[in-house]
């Protein structure tokens, strides 16, 4: 399970990162660099909270898949559209991105026996951290901070998936309805226009 949701996630994140170096106007160097990151760094901060060797570092396989994602969507000419962050393509990647993320930060955290603010915190780092560093390196304010509902529906998912746990109800079943459920939220809110209140 933790795999196909990491797997699912970087192509996920991959896309929405190719996306979002686009629309900066980056050279090919750059559209590398934050692909990876957004695809990538998350993972990577996961892992090092838990003192574990980052996976993205022991297997070749994340990088293939970020830099296949980057060949697809060159050669299907993504980076010629307009206003791509508008796009449904980029909306859903995005949001299948944050909610696997979510998830296999938060199945980490409950495999290591970590309390409630354990699980939210590397639910919450794995699914945004990447896109924190991207959009940092890119001069911006980070997206999480000034878009609606997006860090919130990750620490959602997991105190969903902390309670589960604590009801021995984790597995492909409910895991998928998660999935299905913060997916559908993330469209929901964007498309509603959902947002934390700025003071």
């Amino acid at each position: 399970m933790f795999e196909i949701a990491e797997y699912i996630g970087i192509i996920a994140f991959a896309m929405s990162g190719f996306f979002v170096a686009v629309r900066n106007k980056l050279d090919l160097l750059g559209i590398l660099i934050a692909t990876f990151l957004t695809a990538l760094g998350g993972g990577i901060l996961r892992d090092i909270a838990v003192d574990t060797r980052p996976y993205t570092f022991s297997s070749d396989l994340p990088a293939i898949i970020v830099i296949s994602v980057m060949i697809i969507m060159i050669l299907f000419k993504f980076h010629k559209k307009d206003s791509i962050e508008n796009k449904p393509l980029f909306l859903l990647s995005d949001s299948i991105g944050l909610i696997s993320f979510s998830i296999t930060g938060a199945l980490i955290a409950i495999e290591y026996n970590f309390n409630l603010t354990g699980v939210l915190a590397l639910s919450f780092i794995t699914a945004v951290g990447g896109g924190i560093a991207r959009d940092i390196i890119l001069n911006e304010v980070p997206f999480i901070f000034k878009t609606g509902f997006y860090g919130t529906i990750s620490l959602l998912v997991g105190l969903i998936l902390f309670i589960l746990d604590k009801f021995a109800s984790i597995n492909f079943t409910t895991i998928l309805i998660v999935f299905i459920l913060g997916v559908s939220l993330r469209l929901i809110a964007y498309y509603k226009k959902w947002s934390i209140p700025i003071l």
